[in-house]
């Protein structure tokens, strides 16, 4: 499934701007965040929860981009790893609720594979 996103983001031709720009996480982040968005989750509990912690998820990915020392770089990144996998938690919970469609549900879970793989390699080299 894609997701249209609201507004521009730069095209991954682009030359990159900032650290993050670099980093294909923070691409899989905001791929990931656009696919829980995408599910609508009538909870508002799940839904603000969901929508937090992707946010998180990309938002400690950049400042992991942008942080200098190895440890401080492997703390955001980590950070980003725990909020992915408690947003697509949330995601799981409202399909169990039946909330969310099977192919919703599986589209977050693989994007959600994805960045964990990608951080968890950030984190552990």
């Amino acid at each position: 499934m894609s997701h249209t996103p609201r507004f521009a983001i730069p095209a991954r031709s682009s030359p990159p701007l900032l650290p993050h720009h670099k980093l294909l996480a923070w691409h899989a982040a905001r791929d990931f965040l656009l696919a829980v968005q995408g599910c609508s989750l009538r909870s508002a509990h799940l839904r603000d929860q969901a929508l937090r912690a992707a946010q998180s998820a990309a938002l400690n990915c950049a400042e992991g981009a942008g942080r200098v020392s190895r440890a401080d770089k492997a703390r955001a990144f980590a950070i980003a790893r725990a909020e992915c996998v408690e947003a697509a938690a949330a995601v799981e919970i409202a399909a169990f609720s039946g909330e969310v469609g099977e192919a919703r549900l599986a589209e977050v879970l693989r994007l959600a594979d994805r960045l964990v793989a990608l951080l968890t390699g950030l984190v552990v080299r």
